[in-house]
Protein backbone atom coordinates (compact mmCIF):
# COMPACT_ATOMS: atom_id res chain seq x y z
CA UNK A 1 0.00 0.00 0.00
CA UNK A 2 1.42 3.34 -0.92
CA UNK A 3 2.87 5.56 1.66
CA UNK A 4 1.71 9.16 1.38
CA UNK A 5 4.02 11.51 0.80
CA UNK A 6 6.06 13.57 3.75
CA UNK A 7 8.44 15.42 2.20
CA UNK A 8 8.22 17.50 -1.22
CA UNK A 9 11.00 19.23 -4.21
CA UNK A 10 9.03 21.71 -6.49
CA UNK A 11 11.42 22.41 -9.79
CA UNK A 12 11.43 26.23 -10.18
CA UNK A 13 11.10 25.59 -13.50
CA UNK A 14 7.99 24.91 -15.37
CA UNK A 15 5.20 22.47 -13.87
CA UNK A 16 7.25 19.76 -12.57
CA UNK A 17 7.17 18.27 -9.08
CA UNK A 18 8.21 15.25 -7.00
CA UNK A 19 6.84 14.04 -4.40
CA UNK A 20 8.64 11.52 -2.22
CA UNK A 21 7.40 8.70 0.10
CA UNK A 22 9.84 5.87 0.85
CA UNK A 23 10.17 4.62 -2.51
CA UNK A 24 7.53 6.71 -4.93
CA UNK A 25 8.02 9.61 -6.20
CA UNK A 26 5.68 11.82 -8.53
CA UNK A 27 5.87 14.27 -11.50
CA UNK A 28 3.99 16.40 -13.79
CA UNK A 29 4.06 16.52 -17.11
CA UNK A 30 1.80 18.65 -19.24
CA UNK A 31 -1.26 18.09 -17.10
CA UNK A 32 -3.88 20.37 -16.63
CA UNK A 33 -5.22 19.35 -13.44
CA UNK A 34 -7.30 21.52 -10.80
CA UNK A 35 -5.57 21.11 -7.52
CA UNK A 36 -7.02 20.33 -4.08
CA UNK A 37 -7.42 18.71 -0.89
CA UNK A 38 -10.40 15.51 -2.83
CA UNK A 39 -9.17 12.68 -1.22
CA UNK A 40 -9.17 11.06 2.67
CA UNK A 41 -6.33 11.27 5.09
CA UNK A 42 -5.34 8.16 5.93
CA UNK A 43 -3.13 6.74 8.56
CA UNK A 44 -0.20 5.18 6.88
CA UNK A 45 0.06 2.84 9.91
CA UNK A 46 -3.18 1.39 8.82
CA UNK A 47 -2.47 0.21 5.01
CA UNK A 48 -0.64 -3.31 4.56
CA UNK A 49 2.69 -2.89 3.16
CA UNK A 50 3.04 -5.38 0.78
CA UNK A 51 6.27 -8.02 0.93
CA UNK A 52 8.62 -8.75 -1.67
CA UNK A 53 8.23 -11.56 -3.69
CA UNK A 54 11.24 -13.16 -4.91
CA UNK A 55 9.65 -15.72 -7.36
CA UNK A 56 7.48 -12.89 -8.94
CA UNK A 57 10.69 -10.26 -8.54
CA UNK A 58 12.62 -12.84 -11.02
CA UNK A 59 10.12 -12.56 -13.88
CA UNK A 60 11.08 -8.77 -14.38
CA UNK A 61 13.27 -7.88 -17.26
CA UNK A 62 16.98 -7.41 -16.68
CA UNK A 63 16.81 -4.15 -17.60
CA UNK A 64 13.83 -3.38 -15.17
CA UNK A 65 15.11 -5.39 -12.03
CA UNK A 66 18.79 -3.86 -12.39
CA UNK A 67 17.31 0.08 -12.55
CA UNK A 68 15.09 -0.84 -9.92
CA UNK A 69 12.64 1.78 -10.66
CA UNK A 70 9.05 1.34 -12.27
CA UNK A 71 7.69 4.40 -13.95
CA UNK A 72 4.23 4.60 -14.01
CA UNK A 73 2.24 7.47 -15.64
CA UNK A 74 -1.35 8.76 -14.88
CA UNK A 75 -3.40 11.66 -16.17
CA UNK A 76 -3.82 13.50 -12.57
CA UNK A 77 -7.11 14.81 -13.47
CA UNK A 78 -9.33 12.28 -12.54
CA UNK A 79 -10.27 11.15 -8.92
CA UNK A 80 -10.04 9.07 -7.14
CA UNK A 81 -8.01 7.25 -9.31
CA UNK A 82 -5.23 9.82 -9.73
CA UNK A 83 -5.30 14.14 -8.71
CA UNK A 84 -2.91 16.51 -7.01
CA UNK A 85 -3.60 16.67 -3.24
CA UNK A 86 -2.48 20.31 -2.01
CA UNK A 87 -0.37 20.92 -5.40
CA UNK A 88 1.74 19.13 -4.12
CA UNK A 89 1.79 15.21 -4.15
CA UNK A 90 -0.01 13.22 -6.70
CA UNK A 91 -2.52 10.31 -4.99
CA UNK A 92 -6.04 8.32 -5.82
CA UNK A 93 -6.57 4.67 -6.72
CA UNK A 94 -3.74 3.97 -8.91
CA UNK A 95 -0.99 5.71 -6.90
CA UNK A 96 -1.52 3.25 -4.11
CA UNK A 97 -2.10 0.05 -6.55
CA UNK A 98 1.08 1.18 -8.58
CA UNK A 99 2.86 1.33 -4.70
CA UNK A 100 1.42 -2.10 -4.24
CA UNK A 101 2.93 -3.56 -7.21
CA UNK A 102 6.12 -2.05 -6.99
CA UNK A 103 6.31 -3.67 -3.22
CA UNK A 104 5.44 -6.94 -4.46
CA UNK A 105 8.24 -6.39 -7.30
CA UNK A 106 10.86 -5.10 -5.23
CA UNK A 107 10.71 -1.59 -6.96
CA UNK A 108 10.88 1.87 -6.26
CA UNK A 109 7.55 3.38 -8.15
CA UNK A 110 8.15 6.83 -9.73
CA UNK A 111 5.06 8.11 -10.48
CA UNK A 112 4.78 11.04 -13.61
CA UNK A 113 1.79 12.87 -14.14
CA UNK A 114 0.52 13.31 -18.16
CA UNK A 115 -1.97 13.77 -20.09
CA UNK A 116 -4.56 11.22 -20.97
CA UNK A 117 -4.18 11.08 -24.67
CA UNK A 118 0.02 11.21 -24.40
CA UNK A 119 0.42 8.43 -21.99
CA UNK A 120 -0.29 5.08 -24.49
CA UNK A 121 2.27 6.65 -27.28
CA UNK A 122 4.49 7.65 -24.49
CA UNK A 123 4.58 3.69 -23.51
CA UNK A 124 4.89 2.71 -27.04
CA UNK A 125 7.86 4.83 -27.44
CA UNK A 126 9.50 3.42 -24.34
CA UNK A 127 9.16 6.71 -22.11
CA UNK A 128 6.84 5.18 -19.40
CA UNK A 129 7.00 1.13 -18.33
CA UNK A 130 2.91 1.07 -17.09
CA UNK A 131 -0.14 3.54 -17.75
CA UNK A 132 -2.09 3.53 -14.87
CA UNK A 133 -4.75 6.30 -15.63
CA UNK A 134 -8.64 3.89 -15.32
CA UNK A 135 -7.98 2.78 -18.76
CA UNK A 136 -11.39 0.84 -19.71
CA UNK A 137 -9.77 -2.11 -21.85
CA UNK A 138 -11.38 -1.99 -25.18
CA UNK A 139 -11.19 -3.74 -28.21
CA UNK A 140 -8.54 -1.81 -30.06
CA UNK A 141 -6.83 -1.02 -26.92
CA UNK A 142 -6.61 -4.49 -26.17
CA UNK A 143 -5.00 -5.27 -29.70
CA UNK A 144 -2.80 -2.48 -29.52
CA UNK A 145 -1.58 -3.00 -25.74
CA UNK A 146 -1.08 -5.27 -23.19
CA UNK A 147 -3.36 -5.27 -20.24
CA UNK A 148 -3.77 -6.57 -17.04
CA UNK A 149 -7.39 -5.91 -15.79
CA UNK A 150 -8.29 -4.47 -11.70
CA UNK A 151 -11.16 -3.21 -11.81
CA UNK A 152 -14.47 -2.71 -14.13
CA UNK A 153 -16.50 0.52 -14.59
CA UNK A 154 -19.42 1.81 -16.64
CA UNK A 155 -19.65 5.38 -18.13
CA UNK A 156 -21.72 7.51 -15.86
CA UNK A 157 -23.31 11.18 -17.22
CA UNK A 158 -22.46 14.36 -14.35
CA UNK A 159 -25.27 16.76 -14.74
CA UNK A 160 -25.75 20.15 -12.40
CA UNK A 161 -26.90 19.49 -8.63
CA UNK A 162 -30.86 18.82 -9.25
CA UNK A 163 -30.51 17.51 -12.72
CA UNK A 164 -33.04 20.31 -13.92
CA UNK A 165 -33.23 18.87 -17.40
CA UNK A 166 -33.37 15.53 -16.14
CA UNK A 167 -30.64 14.01 -18.44
CA UNK A 168 -29.36 10.78 -18.59
CA UNK A 169 -27.31 8.22 -20.44
CA UNK A 170 -30.31 7.53 -22.79
CA UNK A 171 -28.82 8.91 -26.25
CA UNK A 172 -32.97 10.42 -26.10
CA UNK A 173 -32.04 12.86 -23.46
CA UNK A 174 -29.19 14.25 -24.59
CA UNK A 175 -29.71 15.22 -28.42
CA UNK A 176 -28.98 18.62 -29.79
CA UNK A 177 -27.05 19.22 -26.13
CA UNK A 178 -23.72 20.08 -25.19
CA UNK A 179 -22.09 17.18 -23.99
CA UNK A 180 -18.56 16.90 -22.58
CA UNK A 181 -15.85 14.56 -21.96
CA UNK A 182 -12.41 14.04 -22.06
CA UNK A 183 -10.22 13.98 -25.16
CA UNK A 184 -9.12 10.38 -25.88
CA UNK A 185 -10.97 8.25 -23.73
CA UNK A 186 -13.65 5.76 -24.61
CA UNK A 187 -16.04 8.50 -23.94
CA UNK A 188 -15.26 10.68 -26.24
CA UNK A 189 -14.26 8.15 -29.22
CA UNK A 190 -16.79 5.44 -28.89
CA UNK A 191 -19.88 6.71 -26.77
CA UNK A 192 -20.31 9.90 -27.39
CA UNK A 193 -20.74 9.47 -31.11
CA UNK A 194 -22.27 6.20 -30.58
CA UNK A 195 -24.98 8.79 -28.79
CA UNK A 196 -24.87 10.83 -31.35
CA UNK A 197 -25.65 8.62 -34.30
CA UNK A 198 -28.75 7.08 -32.21
CA UNK A 199 -29.92 10.82 -32.09
CA UNK A 200 -30.06 11.47 -35.84
CA UNK A 201 -31.28 8.16 -36.72
CA UNK A 202 -34.16 9.02 -35.03
CA UNK A 203 -35.08 12.10 -36.94
CA UNK A 204 -33.42 14.66 -33.72
CA UNK A 205 -30.05 16.67 -33.95
CA UNK A 206 -27.09 15.04 -33.06
CA UNK A 207 -25.34 15.82 -29.52
CA UNK A 208 -23.13 18.68 -29.37
CA UNK A 209 -20.04 17.21 -28.47
CA UNK A 210 -17.57 18.96 -26.52
CA UNK A 211 -14.07 17.50 -25.83
CA UNK A 212 -11.51 18.72 -22.93
CA UNK A 213 -7.96 18.02 -22.06
CA UNK A 214 -8.53 16.86 -18.86
CA UNK A 215 -11.39 15.82 -16.95
CA UNK A 216 -11.20 19.04 -14.81
CA UNK A 217 -11.82 21.03 -17.59
CA UNK A 218 -14.92 19.18 -18.45
CA UNK A 219 -16.19 19.66 -14.84
CA UNK A 220 -15.34 23.30 -14.80
CA UNK A 221 -17.41 23.76 -18.06
CA UNK A 222 -20.68 21.66 -16.41
CA UNK A 223 -20.19 23.80 -13.23
CA UNK A 224 -20.00 26.98 -15.25
CA UNK A 225 -22.92 26.19 -17.70
CA UNK A 226 -21.08 25.61 -21.12
CA UNK A 227 -21.74 22.02 -20.81
CA UNK A 228 -25.34 20.12 -19.67
CA UNK A 229 -23.58 17.19 -19.15
CA UNK A 230 -20.00 15.28 -18.74
CA UNK A 231 -19.79 11.34 -19.33
CA UNK A 232 -16.80 9.80 -17.66
CA UNK A 233 -16.07 7.14 -15.26
CA UNK A 234 -19.05 6.43 -13.41
CA UNK A 235 -17.04 5.63 -9.79
CA UNK A 236 -15.08 8.76 -10.73
CA UNK A 237 -18.11 10.78 -11.54
CA UNK A 238 -19.79 9.31 -8.28
CA UNK A 239 -16.60 10.48 -5.97
CA UNK A 240 -15.85 13.81 -7.81
CA UNK A 241 -19.41 14.68 -7.12
CA UNK A 242 -19.48 14.24 -3.43
CA UNK A 243 -15.91 15.89 -2.83
CA UNK A 244 -17.94 19.16 -5.55
CA UNK A 245 -19.68 20.65 -2.30
CA UNK A 246 -23.37 20.46 -4.50
CA UNK A 247 -22.17 21.70 -7.71
CA UNK A 248 -22.91 18.22 -9.44
CA UNK A 249 -23.88 14.81 -9.19
CA UNK A 250 -23.93 11.40 -11.16
CA UNK A 251 -27.42 10.99 -12.55
CA UNK A 252 -29.24 8.34 -11.65
CA UNK A 253 -29.67 5.43 -14.61
CA UNK A 254 -27.64 2.44 -15.60
CA UNK A 255 -24.07 2.98 -16.63
CA UNK A 256 -22.96 2.84 -20.47
CA UNK A 257 -20.63 0.07 -22.06
CA UNK A 258 -19.43 -1.70 -18.35
CA UNK A 259 -16.01 -2.87 -19.32
CA UNK A 260 -12.84 -3.87 -17.62
CA UNK A 261 -10.52 -1.48 -16.69
CA UNK A 262 -7.07 -2.17 -16.22
CA UNK A 263 -3.01 -1.40 -16.55
CA UNK A 264 -1.76 -0.29 -20.05
CA UNK A 265 1.30 -1.94 -21.28
CA UNK A 266 3.41 -1.71 -24.64
CA UNK A 267 2.18 -5.12 -26.65
CA UNK A 268 4.22 -7.88 -25.88
CA UNK A 269 6.10 -6.31 -23.17
CA UNK A 270 8.72 -8.39 -21.09
CA UNK A 271 7.01 -7.08 -18.22
CA UNK A 272 3.73 -7.71 -18.18
CA UNK A 273 3.90 -11.18 -16.75
CA UNK A 274 5.31 -9.78 -13.91
CA UNK A 275 2.87 -6.93 -13.41
CA UNK A 276 0.20 -9.68 -13.59
CA UNK A 277 1.37 -12.27 -11.17
CA UNK A 278 2.06 -8.55 -8.83
CA UNK A 279 -1.02 -7.48 -9.50
CA UNK A 280 -2.80 -11.01 -8.07
CA UNK A 281 -0.67 -10.36 -5.42
CA UNK A 282 -2.34 -7.67 -4.07
CA UNK A 283 -5.77 -8.64 -5.02
CA UNK A 284 -5.61 -11.91 -2.74
CA UNK A 285 -4.32 -9.68 -0.06
CA UNK A 286 -5.75 -7.32 2.23
CA UNK A 287 -4.46 -4.27 0.43
CA UNK A 288 -6.81 -4.53 -2.75
CA UNK A 289 -9.52 -4.05 -0.41
CA UNK A 290 -8.08 -1.46 2.46
CA UNK A 291 -7.47 0.51 -1.79
CA UNK A 292 -11.22 0.26 -2.35
CA UNK A 293 -12.23 1.57 0.89
CA UNK A 294 -9.73 4.07 1.34
CA UNK A 295 -11.02 5.67 -2.77
CA UNK A 296 -14.81 4.77 -2.06
CA UNK A 297 -14.60 2.59 -4.89
CA UNK A 298 -18.44 0.79 -5.20
CA UNK A 299 -18.31 -2.90 -4.80
CA UNK A 300 -20.05 -3.14 -8.37
CA UNK A 301 -16.45 -2.19 -10.20
CA UNK A 302 -13.99 -4.50 -7.63
CA UNK A 303 -12.64 -7.54 -8.60
CA UNK A 304 -13.69 -11.26 -6.86
CA UNK A 305 -10.73 -11.89 -4.59
CA UNK A 306 -10.61 -15.30 -5.16
CA UNK A 307 -10.15 -14.88 -9.47
CA UNK A 308 -6.96 -13.86 -10.42
CA UNK A 309 -5.94 -12.40 -13.54
CA UNK A 310 -3.20 -14.81 -14.64
CA UNK A 311 -5.32 -18.17 -13.56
Amino acid sequence: MRLIAKSLTVASIGLLAFSLSGCTTASLEGSESTPGSQGPAVSESAMTQMPVNEKIRALLPEKIRTAGVLKIASDPSYPPFEFFEGDQQIVGWDIDMGDAIGQVLGLETEHVAATFDTILPGLNSGKYDLGMSAFSMTPDRQKAMDMVQYLSSGTGLAVPAGNPKKLSTSAASLCGLPIGAQKGTSQSLEILPELSQECIAAGKPGIDAKLFPSTNDARLALISGRVDGVLAGAPSLAYQGKQSAGKFELAEGEALSNRPIGIALPKDSELTKAVGAAFDEVLSSDAYGQINKKWDMPSTSVMDQAKTTTK
